[in-house]
């Protein structure tokens, strides 16, 4: 079977620091991954903020998730602190790819390496649409960081 293999940049340029909850634990006692899929949302959600945009608004148009790849390298436990760092790549016309790495702080396992496509849509008719400048901007300092 093929592996999902996601390669990122040895740094992104947004950190922010998430602790596992009770409620993200899987019957296995570890961090689940639909509760992990939650966890990049959130980061997604805050560095959006942290650039004065929001998912309904980003540079004047809404996003979508298209899809997401996850590479799960550790297990999350209850109460560990993630550092979840978050960057744009792959610039295309209508999307780019959110990147992820979340590593546990304290002992700085890598937890998991991830990207969710994201599409922008015309508010209007909620159809694919450009790539708005302000995004296009955040993922020129992604890479050069």
């Amino acid at each position: 079977m093929a592996r999902v293999r996601i390669d990122l940049p040895d740094h992104l340029p947004f950190r922010t620091e998430i602790e596992v909850r009770v409620t993200d634990l899987n019957y296995g006692n570890h961090l689940g991954n639909a509760a992990l899929l939650g966890i990049l949302h959130e980061a997604r959600v805050r560095f959006l903020a942290a650039h004065g945009m929001a998912e309904n608004d980003c540079g004047g148009k809404p996003l979508v998730m298209a899809d997401a790849a996850i590479s799960y390298r550790a297990e999350g436990f209850l109460g560990d602190r993630l550092a979840v760092e978050v960057g744009i790549a792959d610039l295309s016309r209508v999307g780019c790819d959110m990147v992820y790495r979340v590593v546990r702080i304290g002992d700085d396992a890598l937890i998991a390496e991830a990207k969710t496509g994201i599409v922008f849509l015309d508010p209007a008719t909620r159809r694919p649409s450009a790539v708005p400048e302000r995004v296009v901007g955040l993922a020129r300092i992604s890479a050069q960081e």
